[in-house]
């Protein structure tokens, strides 16, 4: 009996370089080292806290924490429909999976156990040296239990990673089963997306799943039971791999950039309230029928931003020079390292009692410059450099795989 094997599409017309979604996602990624810096000084659960930690930044951090991984996953979508225009689908997959599972790994092993050292120091009192620690954590101990068990082995902040190669799964798949047809999807969503229609149908389809789905599937970032996170960041990388291929699309998203503002502030405004008033003001059933517009707005808020976002950026940072491409490369290997920087850092500074404030500044500052001198480290030396997710340096690399392991994840 002959099997027969279908051809693996053929990739499409190259599709052009979107320089100011390199800067969208340079500028994203490092408005981590920000937020998290700003997690050790709420009251939101993190693996360390301040002595000081407040209600005082949180509207702060709620001007991003709603949009600004639904951002990067949606530039992660375009970057992956250009580069799938460059590459056979399975070759795509294949070098997207040694760049993200390779770092994530890594990381697992040696990235992120300090922080959940520190958590277990902070939380537990574990009096146990690092080694006795890792020897715990590479067993999957589950004994370090308070209001809920700590999971080890974790990914911690890389769960990004992890999310981002099952979407690159999804991806390549529907790129091998539709072919030519996910170009011809992509003609028919240029066609609706026009206008106001930019920013209320997308709108419109998250707030949907925002509904349906949160109480539901509250977020895990374990991936396997986190449905209602798929069903979100899942659709906008998606989005993003269909409008990648819509000549002429983000020049109408930066018409929208001034309505995408004020709609976005607006929304910013109506969630601070909304978690400013007491939930006994409103008795009954009243307060209940409240949630769900809000939760609508919340979505609202966040893709407006995202459309803000990237009309600003198409309209004033698309050009390319040496330092996009300095940061494009870097912004990853800082990405692994930032979280791990804060945790240790102020783990290891509290005892110094400084004013928050100053303490705070000084953390930015010492992540910063640690994460830029360990990514000089790491672009330098090449056993290191797969560890990082970066490509081969030089002429090694292909032009091709030069698009796919330009530094950040795609």
């Amino acid at each position: 009996m002959t099997t027969i094997r279908l051809p693996e599409p053929v990739p499409s017309a190259p599709l052009p370089r979107y320089h100011f979604l390199d800067w969208v996602r340079i500028i994203a990624f490092f408005l981590l080292i920000l937020y998290h810096v700003g997690m050790y000084y709420v009251t939101w659960d993190w693996h360390v806290k301040s002595p000081h930690a407040s209600e005082t930044l949180e509207p702060y951090m709620m001007l991003s924490s709603p949009w600004r991984l639904s951002l990067l996953f949606l530039v992660s979508g375009v970057a992956s429909s250009c580069m799938l225009a460059k590459l056979r689908p399975l070759v795509f997959l294949r070098k997207r999976s040694w760049r993200l599972l390779i770092p994530l790994l890594f990381g697992m092993l040696v990235i992120v156990p300090p922080q959940s050292y520190c958590e277990v120091i902070e939380k537990l009192g574990y009096a146990g040296s690092y080694a006795d620690f890792m020897r715990l954590y590479v067993r999957g101990y589950h004994g370090f239990c308070k209001d809920g068990c700590l999971i080890l082995p974790t990914w911690n902040h890389l769960w990004f990673v992890a999310y981002l190669w099952a979407y690159t799964v999804v991806l390549a798949l529907l790129m091998l089963a539709l072919g030519p047809r996910v170009d011809r999807l992509a003609a028919r969503l240029g066609r609706v997306l026009t206008g106001w229609k930019i920013i209320v149908l997308p709108a419109a389809v998250l707030a949907l799943a925002r509904l349906l789905m949160l109480d539901r599937f509250p977020t895990t970032h374990a991936l396997i039971d986190d449905w209602y996170n798929h069903a979100h960041y899942l659709a906008l990388f998606l989005l993003g791999a269909l409008m990648a291929r819509v000549p002429g699309v983000w020049p109408r998203v930066a018409a929208l950039r001034w309505t995408g503002l004020a709609l976005a502030f607006t929304g910013w405004a109506a969630i601070i309230i909304w978690y400013a008033l007491s939930h006994d003001a409103v008795a009954g059933t009243r307060w209940e029928l409240l949630v769900y517009p809000m939760r609508a707005m919340y979505v609202l808020m966040a893709w407006s931003a995202i459309v803000a976002a990237c009309g600003f950026a198409q309209r004033h940072l698309d050009r390319d020079g040496p330092a996009r491409r300095y940061l494009t490369e870097a912004v990853f290997p800082v990405y692994i390292l930032h979280q791990t920087l804060i945790v240790v850092l102020a783990h290891a500074m509290k005892p110094l009692h400084r004013a928050p404030g100053l303490e705070a500044m000084l953390l930015v500052v010492l992540v910063t410059v640690a994460s830029f001198t360990g990514f000089e480290i790491v672009r330098r030396v090449p056993l290191l450099r797969p560890l990082f997710g970066l490509g081969p340096r030089g002429p090694v690399a292909s032009k091709a795989e030069a698009a796919v392991t330009s530094g950040a994840p795609a």
